[in-house]
């Protein structure tokens, strides 16, 4: 539970039952004994892949090959009990290659409807910045308005619909650049490092005896667990005072802010949108209610700092020269806000 120096922040009157918070601690549990089956540490994947479910919203993971991410995606799926689909981004992919398309049959003179693999709950988009702009757009939009169209019919996607997008950081050739205003659209970003030698070890172990592979013990969840959970994510309180702390590090990420930041804007081309001041809220939502509670203390707002920030702020030329960190710029403006 909170400390005593943020009983403040909590409501008078819970606006979420005992029950509720036991019932989710529960259902929690039950993914995380999933992820404990088949993947090995990648604490910050998991906890970026629960909390972006949890608050509804799509995560950008970057990192070289090799380290879990499509296992991951899949165990999610499995953990939630929903379908997953797989999407190998190409500069050959096609819009109708994703969304779906209407296919004329010639017996009965009559065209037929079939949906591609972003009508799945979860979504795993393979290197996405191997697509064109043009395909890159119909799956953000799909992404924004949870539904597609095609030959001018609305196809809602499934629910809950979540995509998990992933880029290689080292391979820059035959690559298209996601721009700042999609990169926005994405709940986290997400950076992984390769795991602790004792882990790899584990990792290897587990493979030889072929229980990373052996069936799944753990009762999953239901997608109706899902939508629970975000129901009860979106009711977590947040004071008044909270919401004030998020918006005072958002204008400060844009140089003006309670206290701004001397020569901030050498760094900073554009700072967080609006956006992002949701993002921080929503995401410290889902923390609290993995950790139990019913409303928000400060440090679940600065717990995903930098995976919620990262790709949200543009950085000058000058800082892109001098290899001026996104995270470095991010910790800054938390240490120059104070917080309630």
């Amino acid at each position: 539970m909170a400390s005593t120096a943020a009983a403040h922040l909590a409501p008078r009157t819970s606006p979420i039952s005992y029950d509720e918070i036991a019932r989710a601690t529960d259902l929690l549990g039950r993914i995380t004994r999933v992820f404990d089956q088949r993947i090995v540490g990648q604490r910050a994947l998991r906890q970026a892949l629960v909390s972006s479910l949890l608050a509804g919203g799509h995560v950008l993971l970057e990192s070289v090959p090799g380290l879990a991410k499509t296992t991951a995606a899949q165990t999610l799926a499995t953990a939630v009990g929903g379908t997953f689909h797989r999407i190998q981004c190409t500069p050959d992919l096609m819009p109708n290659d994703i969304v779906g398309t209407q296919i004329y049959n010639y017996a009965t003179g009559e065209f037929s409807t079939q949906l591609g693999p972003v009508h799945a709950n979860l979504v795993l988009l393979d290197e996405i910045n191997r697509s064109s702009a043009k395909t890159q757009s119909a799956m953000l939009e799909a992404m924004q308005e949870k539904q597609t169209s095609i030959g001018g019919e609305i196809y809602p996607l499934p629910k809950p619909f979540m995509v998990l997008a992933t880029q290689n950081p080292i391979e820059e050739e035959g690559t298209y650049v996601l721009p700042e205003a999609q990169m926005d659209r994405f709940l986290m970003k997400e950076v992984l490092t390769y795991p602790a030698p004792d882990e790899e070890v584990d990792i290897l172990v587990r493979i030889n005896d072929g229980s990373m592979s052996a069936p799944i013990t753990v009762e999953p969840v239901t997608l109706e667990d899902v939508m629970f959970l975000q129901e009860l994510t979106s009711k977590v309180y947040v004071d008044t005072s909270i919401k004030q702390y998020i918006v005072a590090l958002i204008n400060t990420t844009r140089g003006g802010g309670p206290r701004p930041l001397p020569n901030f804007n050498q760094h900073v081309r554009v700072g967080a949108s609006p956006r992002g001041g949701i993002a921080l809220m929503s995401i410290a939502q889902a923390l609290a209610l993995q950790a139990g509670r019913a409303y928000v203390v400060p440090d679940d707002v600065k717990a995903l700092r930098h995976s919620v920030l990262r790709h949200r702020i543009v950085r000058t030329y000058d800082a892109l020269a001098n290899n001026v960190a996104p995270e470095s710029l991010i910790d800054a403006v938390f240490a120059a806000v104070p917080s309630p």
